[in-house]
């Protein structure tokens, strides 16, 4: 059963840097956070928690406030679940943005729906939940007939997406329907949803790991076993926002803040990656363009940029691309099978 709540306000979330999974500078959600059962995924948070029903908390007039909300892309509207199904109203955001020429990623759950217009430069997001593959691939295959721009995204819950079966056929159904990213969402399960999971497991060692074992390096290798998947199929690994072509500074604080979490992530130079990850934060804060400071002088000149940022930057925008960051994805790419 779906409990149905009118009338609470947009939530509207604004982030001063780039963070992933999703990168965006303003998030907006119509529903509220606790939208499905018996697990409910805030996908903004990133928490999983038990819910005992599924409470679809609607923001009504969605467009009238939207007019009152200094909207900065990228943009994300998370608009997931079966609420979207019978309300629309992520679809009623995309297209408020859409007619201001700005270039929204709306994120739906493959148990919701797909927005029935959208303009060209929006980006569809399908998280790949719940985990069956029927919905999947089914949403998958309505984006790829509606020609859309499309990716999926898989929030790390163990065991339930963390089955290398499962993962194979989303990899194997993303690229079927034509997707242009496969990632992995990492997502913190509370001690409720882990109650709410373990009810649903069979075996005895996965109930044990749920409450006794330190599941963030299983977590971490099924990222990095998603990132070899979407790179065996020739997609990217990661949700690529609006206009991630632009040498904006928004995109060079997020290519940094990308390589400095994968490296963290597998204990790699953390002081070299602590480092990155505070030039991430200098750079979106900018006032002036990279490129006009680079066409003057070197980046290196920026008070608060270190030197192995300052060349990633310096040959992200002369070419597009970095060799030290194409290092460390290729370190990143690493199948949990590997060797077997």
């Amino acid at each position: 059963m779906i409990l149905y709540r009118k009338a609470p306000p947009l939530r509207v979330q604004r982030n001063p840097f780039p963070q992933p999974p999703y990168w965006a500078a303003t998030s907006i959600a119509p529903y509220g956070t606790r939208h499905g059962a018996p697990l409910a995924i805030d996908y903004i948070g990133l928490l999983v928690q038990a819910a005992d029903r599924a409470e679809a908390a609607v923001c009504e007039d969605v467009q009238s406030q939207l007019a009152r909300v200094a909207l900065r892309e990228p943009l994300l509207v998370e608009a997931t679940g079966t609420a979207e199904t019978v309300f629309r109203r992520g679809e009623a955001v995309v297209q408020f943005c859409c007619e201001r020429h700005l270039a929204p990623m709306q994120l739906v759950s493959a148990d919701g729906a797909l927005p029935g217009t959208a303009c060209q430069q929006a980006t569809i997001v399908i998280a790949t939940w719940p985990p069956a593959a029927a919905p999947f691939r089914a949403l998958s295959a309505e984006a790829r007939a509606r020609g859309l721009h499309w990716g999926a995204a898989v929030p790390v819950i163990f065991p339930l997406t963390t089955d290398l079966t499962l993962l194979a056929s989303i990899a194997e159904t993303a690229q079927a329907n034509g997707a242009s990213f496969l990632a992995a969402l990492p997502v913190e399960v509370d001690a409720s949803a882990r109650k709410a999971i373990a009810q649903t497991v069979a075996d005895r060692e996965s109930y044990d790991m749920l409450f006794h074992a330190d599941l963030e390096p299983l977590h971490v290798a099924t990222e990095r076993h998603i990132a070899a998947l979407a790179a065996e199929i020739g997609i990217d690994d990661f949700i690529i926002p609006p206009s991630w072509d632009e040498r904006s500074n928004w995109n060079a604080a997020a290519l940094l803040t990308l390589v400095a979490t994968r490296m963290l992530a597998m204990k790699r130079d953390v002081e070299t990656a602590s480092r990155i990850a505070r030039s991430a934060r200098t750079v979106a804060q900018l006032e002036k363009p990279l490129e006009v400071v680079a066409a003057a002088a070197s980046l290196s000149i920026i008070d608060g940029v270190d030197d192995v940022s300052a060349d990633v930057l310096t040959d992200w925008l002369e070419s597009g691309h970095s060799a030290f960051v194409e290092h460390i994805t290729k370190q990143w790419r690493l199948r949990r099978d590997a060797g077997m």
